[in-house]
């Protein structure tokens, strides 16, 4: 929860209109998906938690696989992006998924961030 509260801090900094704002939405998301899912299962286990329900093993597995997804979001905006970590971060680079450089925007022009105008020159 303390770490929602400075992600939502580095997420309303990110200039809009960039992938890096796109990305920090889903990745935010998708936690409280997460954490609403655990919490649904959580409630559906008190009373028997040794003996789980159906629907409860499949939120859990649910809120594993978006977890999941979610933390590679994550990554995505840290290492990939930069953001929250390097003055000169790539905010619109293609995922790491793609072969190309961070350096390489998706229109595949390459260029810098540069902090005043929030555009790439």
């Amino acid at each position: 929860m303390i770490a929602a509260v400075f992600g939502l801090w580095d997420w309303l900094a990110i200039p809009g209109g960039t992938r890096a704002k796109t990305v920090g939405l889903w990745h935010g998301a998708g936690n409280v998906i997460v954490l609403i899912l655990f919490a649904i299962a959580w409630l559906l286990r008190w009373e028997t938690p040794a003996r789980p329900s159906t629907m409860t093993f499949i939120l859990e597995l649910l809120g594993l696989v978006i977890g999941g997804v979610s933390g590679w979001l994550g990554g995505e905006l840290v290492e990939r992006l930069g953001v929250g970590v390097d003055s000169g971060a790539h905010l619109n680079s293609p995922h790491s998924l793609s072969g190309r450089p961070a350096s390489e925007t998706d229109s595949g022009v390459r260029g810098e961030f540069t902090e005043r105008s929030g555009m790439r020159s």
